[in-house]
Formats: structure tokens, C-alpha cells, sequence
């Protein structure tokens, strides 16, 4: 390839983005940290160090755009890449020690326990929640206000229910209203305390602490009540006779058995204790829904302001479906819808900014990354970089078919992160993904409201604002409450 990344040549001190002489660029990347990182590499090339802070505590960024060196942070040198920054510090202390977290050992052996409850097979089973939740939101359309909704708001709401009936069966309704509370209280609190340059102590009962606080011990409260009933039930529920994975029985019930269906490879490693579940659980909660909320919400939008690609993916969808509603089978059947989501996903990547710490220096684009570096990844300018993408901001489904895709490089797009910390749950993403937008076009058509939408990086990409489309039914009747799959 040729373009920007060549300029980061070999040799020689990484190129700096220039900031102020007495918090470097803290300003602007507090103000569109998004903007600020194209900036950067539109200016600088592929690696681009960036400073930020007063001095004293000032921070060095260094921030690597291409593809190639993507894989390596992600894959060929992950060991050398940790999740030590502040920012992922903050989601431990307040999200917990789980798959998102967790490091070493304890990465490994949850993701030994955690894997069997993903395979495709497992996931698969959980369409029907998707498609009944999916259903349930569809209904509520109806009673719209001059036939406007908030996308994003409404998309958040049915990711949220989906992932919470998967993960809790029965006990989704008071689940949704405490996540519903709390989660953007913590949220906005670790992402406040991960981008600041020196915070105070936690336990300080300043308004701000005591808020954050009270909210992560109602959500602690609930999670833990809940998984005190699923150990209790563990042993008798979430297997069949077989022990087969189409057995019945919601996530947190499979993951409280969890050892035994892993096998224990030594004391204290074969199953999860009361903490860990809630771990687990918290991170599930908050990964499995804003990723997939972000991924709905702009395919929407962008479908929305597209009405030849929306028109095309509807066709696809009717002919394939009919009568019935989707089901895991029919990912495969739907390649252009595939192709919306993924399109979708590469301009709203659900997570923009991915970062690690350097354990010992290394060489990236013919430039030295220092032992001790925070090194910022960005699918949010990766996914916009002229090397791989043609006109990068427009909106074109067909980048990804499979001759398309064959001719990138494999990190030209990573929504998923990647290596041997790949998002476990990227099947069940898609599969959730994929079901709602189907259900979704064939009930309605989309105008767009908002044409532009400000975005923002937190834990998740959200909107700052609401993403509303003007919404008219299509006329393809629903399947029968009896009709198969539905």
C-alpha cells in the first residue's frame, strides 16, 4: 500500500501532534477525541505521538493507524500489548475483573470457562429471544408520535432486553430498570476519571464519587441476588440429559455450572465463585448491549438517509423470510443485510478507540515505541483510511463482498478487536444484529430526521444527541403468532 502510512518511513523520532505548551493536546482531545486522532494521522502518517496533560502528568500517547499495525498490537506481538492504562483500570473498578478486564491467568482460565457457552451452536439457540424482544419493540411503534422515534434510544432499550432475557430468563424486567438507571451514571464516571490526567480517590465523598457509588451497589445488589438463585438451581438446570448444548436454560444458569462443563484443571480454577459471576455478568450486560445498540441504531440511520440500499435490503429480506420471522439459518441467506451491518459497523464502529500498554519498546511502520508506552488503536480511523477505503466516508454495503474483503488487509477493519482477545461474543453480535434489522425494515420504512449525528467515544461510541427517523409501515404482514418461527 501506498498514501499516508508510508510517511512513518524508517528511522528517526515519531512525528508529534502539536499541542499546547501547557496541557499539550488534553483540550482537544477532550473535545473530539475522534476528530482530533484523524487530524492526526491526516497531518503525520501511521504512528503519530500525542501529548496531553500539565506537566507533571502528562500523558504520551502513541497512536497507530494502519492495518499492519493493528495486527501486530492485536495478534502477532499481543503479548506485548497489556490492558494496563488507566482507562481500563477505571472499567475494572467499576465493571469488574471479567472477560473484558481480566489479564493473564485469570483471562485464561474464564475464557476457558466462558468459550463453550459461545459456541455457534449454543448461540444460535438464542434467536427466537432476539426475534420475540425484536417483536415486542415493533409493537410499541405503533403509538409513535407524529411517526418519529429516537433510533438510538429504542435500539439501546431492545439490545439491552435482549442480552438481559439471555443472560437472566425470567428475571429481565427488573434487571432492564436498574441497568436502565445505573449503567450511564457509571458509565460517564469511568469515562470522566479514564480520560482525566490525575483523579482523586474513590473513596472521597465528593457528589460526584457518592453517585457513581450508590449506583454500582444497586447494580452490584441485583446482579447478586440473582446469581445467588442460579447457584442455587445450577446443579439441576441448564443441561439436558445428554448434557447437549441445545439443552435449555438461560446464560447466567450455564455459567454458574460452568465448571463442571469445563472440566477443572486445579484447585480454585474449575468453576466461578459469587464475585466472578457478578464479573461476568456486569461485563456481559454492558459489552453485549451498547456494542450491539451502536451497530442497530446507525444502520438505521444510515439505511434511513440511503433509500435505494434500504429499498435493496428489504427486497432481500421478504424474499427470503416470506411469512416467517428469521432464525439463526438465515444469516447466511441474507449476505446484503450481512453487508449493511458490516458497512454500518466500519463508519460507527461500536468500539472507536482500543488501547494497550507496551511492555518492552518495539518497532511499528520503521518507528520505535518505547517499554511503557500507552499506545492507542483507532477502528474509527483505520476503518476511514484511504489506503483501504476508497471515498471512506461514503456509505457502500458492497465493500464487503467476499471479493471485496479479500482484497484488504485483514485489519483494515477490526470492530471486533482481534488476536487471542477477539470479542467472544462477535457470533452472537451479528446474529442479534442481523434478526432485528430484518424484523425491523420488513415492518417499516425509514426517512431520516436527523441527518447529521454528533458522535462521541466513551466506553462505547454513542450519539450525543437523538437519531430519529420518521418511520411508515410497509404493508408486509407480520407472521401469525402460530407461523414457524415466529
Amino acid at each position: 500500500m501506498t498514501g499516508q502510512s508510508g510517511r512513518t518511513g524508517s528511522g528517526g523520532e515519531v512525528p508529534a501532534l502539536e499541542g499546547g505548551p501547557l496541557l499539550g493536546a488534553f483540550l482537544e482531545l477532550r473535545a473530539d477525541s475522534l476528530a482530533t486522532f484523524l487530524r492526526a494521522r491526516r497531518d503525520h502518517g501511521d504512528l503519530v505521538r500525542i501529548s496531553a496533560g500539565p506537566p507533571g502528568l502528562r500523558t504520551e500517547l502513541y497512536c497507530v493507524f494502519s492495518a499492519e499495525g493493528a495486527q501486530r498490537v492485536l495478534a502477532s506481538e499481543a503479548a506485548n500489548f497489556r490492558k494496563d492504562s488507566t482507562f481500563y483500570q477505571e472499567i475494572r473498578d467499576s465493571f469488574g475483573n471479567g472477560l473484558l478486564t481480566s489479564q493473564d491467568e485469570d483471562y485464561l482460565r474464564q475464557r476457558r470457562l466462558v468459550q463453550p457457552l459461545f459456541t455457534r451452536k449454543r448461540v444460535d439457540g438464542y434467536a427466537a429471544a432476539v426475534a420475540s424482544e425484536t417483536a415486542a419493540t415493533l409493537e410499541s411503534w405503533s403509538e409513535a408520535v407524529d411517526g418519529i422515534v429516537d433510533v438510538s434510544g429504542e435500539m439501546t432499550h431492545l439490545a439491552l432486553r435482549a442480552v438481559a432475557r439471555i443472560l437472566f430468563g425470567t428475571d429481565v424486567d427488573t434487571t432492564v430498570d436498574v441497568v436502565d438507571r445505573c449503567f450511564p451514571v457509571i458509565t460517564e464516571y469511568v469515562v470522566r476519571r479514564g480520560y482525566s490526567p490525575a483523579n482523586i480517590p474513590r473513596a472521597w465523598p465528593t457528589p460526584g464519587n457518592r453517585r457513581a457509588a450508590a449506583a454500582m451497589e444497586e447494580m452490584y445488589a441485583v446482579c447478586d441476588r440473582i446469581v445467588a438463585r442460579r447457584r442455587a438451581t445450577a446443579g439441576a438446570e441448564g443441561e439436558g440429559e445428554d448434557g447437549s448444548e441445545d439443552a435449555g436454560g438461560d446464560l447466567l444458569t450455564l455459567l454458574a455450572a460452568a465448571g463442571s462443563a469445563a472440566g477443572s484443571t486445579g484447585a480454585g480454577d474449575g468453576s466461578f465463585d459469587v464475585a466472578e459471576l457478578r464479573d461476568q455478568v456486569l461485563i456481559f450486560l454492558l459489552a453485549g448491549h451498547e456494542t450491539t445498540a451502536t451497530s442497530l441504531a446507525f444502520s438505521l440511520h444510515l439505511l434511513a438517509r440511503h433509500p435505494e440500499e434500504q429499498a435493496r435490503a428489504r427486497e432481500e429480506i421478504v424474499r427470503v423470510l416470506g411469512g416467517r420471522d428469521p432464525e439463526a439459518a438465515d444469516l447466511e441467506r441474507l449476505p446484503y443485510l450481512t453487508r449493511v451491518l458490516k458497512e454500518a459497523m466500519r463508519l460507527y464502529p461500536a468500539a472507536p478507540v482500543i488501547g494497550r500498554k507496551a511492555v518492552a519498546a518495539t518497532e511499528i511502520g520503521g518507528r520505535r515505541i518505547p517499554a511503557g508506552a500507552d499506545v492507542i488503536l483507532a477502528p474509527w480511523v483505520t476503518h476511514r483510511h484511504p489506503d483501504y477505503w476508497s471515498d471512506p466516508e461514503r456509505f457502500d454495503p458492497d465493500r464487503f463482498t467476499p471479493e471485496a474483503e479479500a482484497g484488504r488487509p485483514r485489519y483494515a477493519w477490526f470492530p471486533f478487536g482481534g488476536g487471542p482477545r477477539a470479542c467472544i461474543g462477535q457470533h452472537f453480535s451479528m446474529l442479534e444484529s442481523v434478526i432485528a434489522l430484518a424484523m425491523v425494515l420488513r415492518a417499516y420504512e425509514f426517512e431520516a430526521v436527523d441527518t447529521e449525528v454528533p458522535v462521541a467515544a466513551g466506553i462505547t461510541l454513542r450519539p450525543t444527541g437523538p437519531v430519529r427517523v420518521r418511520i411508515r409501515p410497509t404493508g408486509v404482514p407480520a407472521p401469525a403468532p402460530d407461523a414457524p418461527g415466529a
